[in-house]
């Protein structure tokens, strides 16, 4: 008879990062939807690394490191930028929180 092992799930909280216990949870999580958003537009455009060297005004091996979501190196900001220099709009909204939850910062990329 196998033994069996019980498993506790424990429910996100929407942001990985801030699961784990790392410092910085909110500029990760901003920072990894900012890069899926490159990533998936890159490869819908079905571009070439060098293309979007090009297009970004930066080299092959960081675009290498950006599209394999290394981003220690790239700021918030300039991931935006990244983003509109690929042609799409980036929005930022501000607007007072609900009193049932804490501030928090969110993308959702369209």
């Amino acid at each position: 008879m196998a033994n069996k092992i019980r498993e506790r799930i424990i429910p996100s909280s929407g942001n990985v990062f801030a699961d784990m216990g790392l410092p910085d949870a909110d500029e990760l999580d901003t920072k990894a939807r900012l890069g899926a958003a490159i990533c998936r537009i890159v490869e819908r455009r079905k571009l070439t690394q060098i293309e979007v060297a090009a297009a970004l005004g930066i080299n092959q091996p960081k675009v290498s490191a950006l599209l394999h979501y290394k981003l220690e190196g790239f700021s918030v900001e300039r991931l935006m930028r990244f983003l509109t220099a690929l042609g799409h709009d980036v929005e930022i909204v501000i607007r007072p929180r609900p009193r049932a939850r804490s501030a928090r910062l969110a993308v959702r990329a369209a």
